[in-house]
């Protein structure tokens, strides 16, 4: 109990104290204070992140197509599947792969699953991710970009209307066409899913679908990742020597588990996992902001998509930024087959895409280029005014240039590679925002792995 003297006496102590000593009482009960409001801030922030809730993923990918490293990235999600709620799994073009390939990849895991869920009780159960696998559109779309709804589109507009306080996340390993007739079939969706795009090849094999996203719904929240995804793969010169090419199959992979003696199939081991950063972007990083570092790179908003259209054949002075959509069209004669008819191709080094009949007279074809380049172009076609019709081309970074007439304009939700010079790795736009995490989520899986020793 205080005692009115022993008041007066600690006030008149007090009041003797010089300036200097007064400083100093006043500067240590400050810092006391801080520090009790730093613990309680901390406190508080553990509390709300345990209470933050998965993020809702729906994965479409081109698993079993062309290339391999969607095997390596669908192993990297079911081993890290504890972290969402998956809600979906769908097989999309472009390529032969199907939704037996996703199965196939489940199988692998489920023989792995026992060891794995002695350390995590959280990973997500083989048959429940067999139960949300869907397929989804096995072409590329025509030029309207749209053609008929699917499992997968189906299944993306069921999921996207579920009532939830989160948005639905689209990650897109391949393919645009699946997410492209889901917002043509339900619209509203629009404003309830969030797209993570994997472009830069996937661009120019899903051109159309692409075109008409990005013409129809230039406000969808979406990230346009065409060059900064190779970063995951792609080492500067701090990578860290036991993670280099193929050291790190033979230091964290290799011995570990069937999805481990699976992974050799893959690149021989090398990691490419170019689909993995839509994941990652959700695992370390604020997922609201773009702008912020994460572990899938860092992306800024764009207010245009870059276009251009050519109604004659072009030549190397004609250029166009890489990534954008180019389109040229043809005056032909009158045919009597449908609107959205392929009856031509256009042929780039050794690649061929279908040209089509727009009507009246007007063919098109619409392509775009995953790098910056210099190259050369021939038309292939029954009908001999368009058959043997060649051209060249110009494609420029940075994307997506100075804006044009042409150009798709885009709402504020759209983001896409820092077009800045000092984030380039070998000529990978952006690239370097998301290679400087390499040894960070490379080390994180590793851990993982141990697992299956």
């Amino acid at each position: 109990m205080l005692h009115g003297n022993n008041n007066n006496n600690s006030y008149a102590k007090f009041t003797h104290l010089a300036p200097k000593d007064t400083q100093l009482m006043i500067s240590n009960i400050l810092k006391n204070i801080l520090f009790l409001w730093a613990i309680a801030m901390g406190f508080n922030s553990s509390l709300f992140a345990q209470k933050r809730p998965k993020p809702r993923i729906m994965i479409s990918t081109d698993i079993g197509g062309t290339d391999p490293d969607d095997n390596q990235s669908m192993i990297h999600l079911m081993m890290y599947s504890d972290l969402f709620q998956i809600e979906g799994l769908i097989s999309s073009p472009f390529g032969k792969g199907r939704k037996k390939d996703l199965l196939d990849m489940i199988d692998l895991y489920e023989k792995d699953f026992p060891k794995l869920k002695k350390h995590n009780s959280k990973l997500v159960r083989p048959d429940a991710l067999r139960a949300v696998c869907k397929q989804g559109e096995t072409e590329s779309a025509p030029y309207l970009g749209i053609r008929k709804s699917s499992e997968g589109s189906d299944w993306i507009i069921k999921c996207a209307k579920k009532k939830s306080t989160q948005p639905l996340w689209v990650l897109v390993w391949g393919g645009l066409e699946d997410l492209a007739q889901a917002l043509h079939d339900a619209p509203e969706i629009e404003s309830k899913i969030r797209v993570f795009w994997i472009g830069g090849p996937n661009k120019k094999w899903s051109i159309n679908a692409y075109s008409y996203i990005v013409e129809h719904h230039p406000n969808l929240w979406m990230i346009e990742s065409n060059a900064t995804y190779r970063g995951w793969f792609m080492e500067d010169e701090n990578a860290p020597a036991n993670m280099h090419d193929a050291a790190y199959y033979e230091n964290f992979i290799k011995g570990r588990g069937i999805m481990g003696a699976d992974f050799i199939n893959y690149y021989k081991g090398y990691i490419k996992m170019g689909d993995t950063p839509s994941l990652a972007y959700l695992m370390k990083g604020n997922a609201n902001n773009p702008s912020d570092e994460s572990w899938g790179g860092t992306y800024n908003p764009i207010t245009h998509s870059s276009r251009h259209i050519f109604e004659r054949n072009t030549t190397k002075v004609d250029s166009f930024p890489s990534y954008g959509v180019v389109e040229w069209r043809f005056k032909g004669p009158n045919i009597s087959i449908p609107a959205d008819s392929s009856c031509f191709s256009l042929e780039i080094q050794k690649q061929e895409w279908p040209g089509y009949y727009l009507g009246n007279g007007v063919y098109g074809v619409r392509y775009s280029s995953k790098k910056p380049e210099v190259s050369s172009y021939i038309i292939h076609s029954k009908i001999k005014e368009l058959d043997g019709q060649k051209g060249e081309y110009t494609s420029t970074a940075p994307w997506p240039g100075k804006p044009n007439k042409d150009d798709y304009k885009l709402g504020k939700h759209w983001y896409s590679d820092l077009p800045n010079p000092e984030y380039f790795l070998d000529g990978q736009q952006g690239a370097k925002t998301l290679s400087k995490h390499r040894k960070a989520y490379l080390s994180d899986w590793a851990k993982r792995w141990e697992w299956l020793k």
